[in-house]
């Protein structure tokens, strides 16, 4: 399956606009990787990608990525270690919850914008934004075949 048929322009165009909305709260960054096909290991894939686009070098160790493998009908979402430190141990169960919920819809992107937007309004939390803060990551969708 092509992207374009697991989310389309305009739906990956609402993904973008998500992150940038949910990331005027938060000096956190949060990024969605695409890609068909994945390992056995949807995690260990998702921080190799997650170490491979750099999410690691945020000042306060906030990134977070939200990694689908459309086509192996796997996904996974991580935070860095200054997130880990300060949420539930299983605050990303419930936010894989929400989002495989509107997979089952059938409605990726909503769901995606669902999860972006919890996410920003848990990082204002614990990261609110600083007057000095910058984009320190591509709110882009990343995609690989």
């Amino acid at each position: 399956m092509q992207l374009d048929n697991f989310i389309s322009k305009p739906d990956q165009g609402r993904v973008v606009n998500a992150i940038g909305e949910a990331e005027k709260m938060t000096s956190g960054e949060i990024r969605v990787h695409l890609t068909p096909e994945c390992g056995d290991d949807v995690m260990r894939d998702a921080i190799k990608t997650f170490n491979r686009l750099g999410m690691y070098k945020t000042r306060h160790r906030n990134g977070v990525l939200i990694y689908v493998a459309f086509d192996s009908r796997k996904f996974a979402i991580l935070g860095d270690s200054g997130i880990d430190e300060v949420v539930s141990p299983n605050y990303w169960d419930e936010e894989k919850g929400i989002l495989l919920e509107y997979f089952k819809q059938g409605d990726p992107a909503t769901g995606l914008c669902a999860v972006i937007a919890r996410v920003g309004a848990k990082l204002k939390a614990y990261f609110p934004s600083e007057d000095d803060d910058v984009n320190e990551l591509s709110n882009e969708i990343s995609y690989e075949e």
